[in-house]
């Protein structure tokens, strides 16, 4: 995307319109032939990026900034996100938005009228279906039930809610700032006011037992949430947690409690599609099967990621990470900090690295949809991922197998370019 120096002070009206026409003539860069012939655009999602939360967790690596005294300026960003959109509205011209996720950071410390203005400007840019899947992450410390009743009526229909553990010694070690009985009370005040939400739960915990994982996934599973996302708890670099490691179940244990977890999902008619995501029948993550099966997205807010498709070319994209300094550089007219195109050459891993993690698999024919390249160009690396059992594969289908799903990093780092 083009930057725009503006010199002197000119209305904001004028500086929009010149913003979106440099950005016009960026997306007509991006429509000259190249190195791919996609013969369809994927299906596109919107990802909204919240910053704040009230504390940081130290197993945490995403782009999340503690507000300070408990304050944020939302104001300022909600402006920002709407310039962003704007901005970006150019390169995804004609095509509708499927679904839409607030992710954080901590969405739910947004107010109930910060929240509206949003959707509402999204509503305003964008075309949608009727039926949108529109998720917002919550974390149970921030649960006010007159609050929610807003977010529904503003039109979140799906929430995703950050529990993690409903076990006070372990919500501790987490850093977590809520405590059990705050964690049942928001599955409460979901229950009362949407018919689709997530719970997210992590195990092997620091110090964690089997029983206690089991205790965990019983209590999450007596509120018959539609969905559940169980998910390893690992070190991630750049965090609290990987500076100072906590002592973690063993291998054999974290097996045991998958095993658990698989049993127990199984009986309470939970289908297990990705890798740590379960739903009830008609209840699966229409936005994260979109990213698994390397769909589109636009991504705005500070850090937010895109992934972009044109008929010759696929586009990453990044904004800035820390909210001052992605607000600033809305104002200055180019969010974007990086931007390049996914190479021919990294394109088979790109698109593995994602749908591998849908246990049931693809189509080989969305392999050419989505990349603009045969299948035959990653054939080396399927006849390799099936000579050692970790693959399945036939003219209607590939997927990994059962030792595939269990070795899934090997299985993926195959398709990486030599």
């Amino acid at each position: 995307m083009i930057p725009i120096k503006v010199v002197g002070a000119k209305p904001a009206a004028t500086r929009a319109a010149s913003n979106n026409a440099a950005a016009a003539g960026s997306a007509l860069h991006y429509l000259q032939p190249g190195a791919l012939n996609l013969t369809a655009l994927p299906p596109l999602s919107l990802y909204i990026h919240f910053p704040w939360c009230v504390r940081k967790c130290p197993y945490c690596d995403f782009n999340s900034h503690e507000a300070k005294g408990g304050g944020f300026p939302e104001q300022e960003y909600l402006a920002s996100l709407r310039s962003d959109l704007e901005m970006a509205l150019p390169l995804i011209w004609g095509r509708r938005i499927h679904t839409i996720f607030i992710g954080g950071g901590t969405p739910s410390l947004m107010s109930a009228a910060g929240l509206d203005r949003l959707l509402s400007d999204v509503r305003t840019l964008l075309p949608m279906d009727a039926d949108t899947e529109i998720t917002m992450e919550a974390n149970p410390g921030t649960f006010e039930a007159e609050k929610f009743k807003s977010y529904r009526a503003s039109g979140i229909n799906r929430l995703s809610i950050g529990i993690q553990s409903f076990n006070a010694e372990h919500l501790s070690a987490l850093g977590r700032i809520h405590d059990g009985g705050e964690a049942r009370r928001a599955v409460e005040i979901a229950l009362a006011n949407f018919d689709n939400f997530n719970l997210d739960l992590m195990y092997a915990l620091p110090t964690q037992t089997l029983e206690q994982a089991r205790q965990d996934i019983e209590t999450a599973m007596s509120f018959k949430p539609p969905h559940l996302s169980l998910y390893h708890l690992t070190m991630e670099p750049n965090t609290l947690f990987a500076k100072y490691p906590p002592v973690l179940p063993d291998d054999d244990a974290s097996a045991d409690m998958q095993d658990m977890i698989a049993e127990l999902t199984a009986a309470g008619g939970y289908g297990q599609y990705e890798v740590s995501a379960y739903a009830q029948p008609g209840h699966r993550a229409k936005h994260n099967l979109n990213y698994w099966h390397f769909g589109d997205y636009l991504g705005i807010g500070a850090g937010a990621h895109s992934k972009i498709s044109f008929p010759h070319r696929v586009l990453r994209q990044a904004r800035y990470k820390q909210p001052k300094a992605y607000m600033e550089a809305v104002r200055g007219g180019n969010p974007v900090q990086e931007e390049y195109e996914i190479g021919r050459d990294e394109m088979g891993f790109e698109f593995m690295l994602n749908t591998l993690r849908l246990h049931e698999g693809f189509e080989p024919n969305l392999f050419a949809e989505r990349t603009g390249l045969p299948i035959n160009a990653i054939d080396q690396q399927l006849n390799a991922a099936e000579a050692k059992g970790l693959l399945y594969r036939d003219y209607k289908l590939i997927k990994p197998t059962e030792l595939g799903q269990r070795f899934l990093n090997d299985l993926q780092q195959m398709f990486l370019p030599s």
